[in-house]
């Protein structure tokens, strides 16, 4: 199996697990350019916010690296706060918690964002 069916596979079983909790999600998606993360209702019918590197805001400079991706944490944090979502769990779609995927969540979670 190649690496991206198996990251899939991993993702997968966590998505089950947090649909039988049944709390909204904060799913995150790395590419070697940018970071993007959105928060969707436990089923995953609709998105409540979502940030990248691609918004204006946060276009300028690098946008592959911990820095763009701590900047990420923070915005999708306000986003889902101006919601109305306070609690989420964490996807981190089948990558490993390290890195990027580490500093966007502990941004979320300064800028006030539990998981």
């Amino acid at each position: 199996m190649s690496a991206n069916t198996e990251r899939l596979r991993r993702a997968r079983k966590v998505r089950m697990k947090i649909r039988e909790l049944g709390t909204n999600r904060l799913c995150v998606h790395r590419t070697p350019r940018h970071m993007y993360a959105q928060v969707t209702t436990a089923d995953g019918s609709k998105v409540l916010a979502s940030a990248s590197t691609l918004d204006k805001e946060l276009r300028q400079g690098a946008t592959g690296n911990v820095d763009a991706a701590k900047k990420v944490g923070q915005l999708i944090a306000e986003r889902a706060k101006a919601a109305g979502v306070e609690q989420v769990a964490f996807d981190r779609s089948g990558y490993r918690y390290h890195g990027r995927i580490q500093a966007l969540a502990d941004a979320a979670r300064e800028a006030g964002l539990q998981f």
